[in-house]
C-alpha cells in the first residue's frame, strides 16, 4: 500500500536528484582525497578525464540499451554501476591515482547508462505532450538544482566530514536513488533491437547533425561551453585556496564555486527575454562576454570580486548555451529525433571536456600557473568562438 502513495513522475524527480546531487558531491570527495594523499592540484583534472571517458567510448551503445531494455530497470542498473565505483572508492588505496581514475571512470560508466534512461522513460510517465513537456522542464529543475546543492551543499559536507563519511553519503544517496525506482512502473523494451546496426546508426546520426549548419553550430556552442565549464570546476577548485589564501578543505571553497552555477541557472533564465530563437547566434556575443571574463579573473585576488566574476561568467554562459540548446533540440528532433540528438550532443561535449581537461593537466604539468592554466582555457574557448562567428553567414542564411 505505501508504495503506491508515490507518483511515478515524482519519484524519477527524486531519483533523478539524489543521483546528480552524488554525482557533483563526489568530484569534491576526489579532490580531498588527491589533497590529503599530496597530489598537485592538476591530479583532479587526470582523474577527471576518467569520468568523461566512458561517455566517448559508450555513446553509440547505451541508447539502443535503454531502448531494448526497461528504462525503471535501465536506471537501476546505472545507479547500481554508480555504487560500485563508490565502493572501489572506500576500499582501494588512495595514495594510487590509477585506482582513483577507475572509481571515477567506473560512476562515469554508470552515469552514461543512466542518463538516456531518464529523459526516454517520460513519455511512458505522461498522457499527452503537455504533461511530456512539463515533465521534461521539471527533471531539468531537479537536474539544476541537484548540480548546485551538489557543488555546494555536497562539497562542504566533503570539507567538513573524513573521505570515508562523504564517500558513504554518496553510497546513501545512490542506493537510495536505486530505492526511488521501485516506485516506477517497469514497461517493456524492445528486443528486436540490434546492437551491430545502432552503433552503425550512431555514427550517420553524428555526420547529419555536424553537416546541418545550424545544428552544427549548436553542437560546436554548447560542446565549448561544457568543456570551458568542465575545466573551470577543475581550475577554479584549485585557484581559489592559492589566490584568496583559503584551506582547501574550507567550506567556503566550495560555496564560492557554486556561484558560477547560481550564474548559469538566472543566465538560462533570462536567455529567452534577452536571445529571440530566430536569432540564436546572437548568443556567442555573450560567449565571448564569457571568454572576456575569465580571461581577467584570475587577476582579481579578492573574495568579493572573485564571487561576482564567478557570478557574472556563469550569467554569461547561461544566455550562451540556451538558445544554442533549444535549436539544436529542435532540429536534432526534425533530422533524427530528440533522444538521437542527446546521444550524439553526449558524445561531443564530453569530447571536447576530455581534450579541456588534458590540455589544463598538461600546461600545469609543464610548469605553468593555475591562474595562467585558467587563462589558456579561455583562449581555447575563443578560438571555438571565433569558428562560430566566421560561419554565421552560413547559419543565418539556413
Amino acid at each position: 500500500m505505501r508504495r503506491q502513495r508515490l507518483n511515478p513522475l515524482s519519484a524519477l524527480y527524486l531519483t533523478q536528484f539524489l543521483s546528480a546531487f552524488a554525482d557533483n558531491m563526489i568530484l569534491f570527495v576526489i579532490a580531498n582525497l588527491l589533497t590529503d594523499n599530496g597530489f598537485s592540484s592538476a591530479a583532479l583534472a587526470l582523474v577527471s578525464m576518467a569520468f568523461f571517458l566512458p561517455y566517448i567510448l559508450l555513446a553509440p551503445l547505451v541508447g539502443p540499451f535503454a531502448d531494448k531494455h526497461p528504462k525503471a530497470l535501465v536506471l537501476v542498473i546505472g545507479n547500481l554501476v554508480k555504487v560500485l565505483g563508490v565502493l572501489l572508492l572506500m576500499m582501494i588505496d588512495p595514495a594510487n591515482i590509477l585506482l582513483l581514475m577507475l572509481c571515477y571512470f567506473t560512476v562515469g560508466v554508470g552515469a552514461v547508462i543512466y542518463s538516456p534512461a531518464k529523459y526516454g522513460i517520460l513519455p511512458e510517465l505522461t498522457g499527452d505532450d503537455q504533461e511530456l513537456f512539463r515533465a521534461n522542464a521539471r527533471i531539468e529543475a531537479y537536474t539544476i538544482i541537484a548540480i548546485l546543492t551538489g557543488i555546494g551543499g555536497g562539497g562542504a559536507v566533503a570539507s567538513l566530514t573524513t573521505a570515508a563519511t562523504s564517500s558513504l553519503v554518496c553510497l546513501t544517496m545512490y542506493l537510495t536513488s536505486v530505492l526511488m525506482t521501485f516506485w516506477i512502473p517497469r514497461s517493456g523494451g524492445d528486443p528486436t533491437i540490434h546492437y551491430a546496426a545502432e552503433v552503425s546508426r550512431f555514427f550517420r546520426n553524428v555526420q547529419q547533425l555536424l553537416c546541418h549548419p545550424s545544428t552544427r553550430f549548436c553542437l560546436i556552442g554548447t560542446s565549448s561551453f561544457w568543456m570551458s565549464s568542465a575545466v573551470l570546476r577543475i581550475a577554479v577548485l584549485a585557484w581559489i585556496p592559492l589566490a584568496l589564501g583559503l584551506n582547501p578543505k574550507d567550506v567556503s571553497v566550495s560555496l564560492i564555486l557554486a556561484t558560477t552555477s547560481v550564474g548559469i541557472i538566472v543566465g538560462a533564465f533570462l536567455s529567452t527575454r534577452m536571445i529571440p530563437l530566430s536569432r540564436f547566434y546572437r548568443s556567442v556575443l555573450y560567449g565571448f562576454g564569457m571568454m572576456v571574463l575569465i580571461l581577467l579573473f584570475p587577476h582579481v585576488p579578492v573574495t568579493s570580486l572573485t564571487i561576482l566574476f564567478l557570478l557574472a561568467v556563469g550569467f554569461m554562459g547561461g544566455v550562451f548555451i540556451v538558445p544554442m540548446n533549444t535549436i539544436l533540440q529542435e532540429e536534432g528532433s526534425r533530422l533524427i529525433g530528440a533522444g538521437k540528438t542527446i546521444a550524439v550532443q553526449n558524445l561531443l561535449e564530453n569530447l571536447l571536456m576530455l581534450i579541456g581537461s588534458g590540455c589544463y593537466y598538461t600546461v600545469v604539468y609543464l610548469g605553468l600557473s593555475v591562474s595562467g592554466a585558467i587563462m589558456v582555457q579561455g583562449l581555447l574557448l575563443c578560438l571555438f568562438l571565433v569558428y562560430l562567428q566566421t560561419v554565421k553567414r552560413v547559419v543565418k542564411a539556413a
